[in-house]
């Protein structure tokens, strides 16, 4: 599925990128393109971000 349809960025892509490191829209866009076009995907993006960080922080002690 598409998450960025300007750029034509699937979302198995920006998961990819968010495992690399990626924590904010703005670097997803630089190593993806998602979200450098019109912006409506940002949302969705944010998301896939918090999911993804949310998954990395289970079972860790502060």
């Amino acid at each position: 599925m598409f998450v960025c349809i300007c750029a034509r960025v699937r979302d198995c892509e920006v998961r990819d990128v968010i495992r690399c490191g990626a924590r904010c829209i703005e670097s997803v866009g630089e190593a993806s393109d998602a979200g450098t076009g019109c912006g409506s995907c940002h949302d969705r993006i944010a998301e896939m971000i918090q999911e993804e960080t949310a998954d990395t922080l289970v079972g860790v002690s502060a």
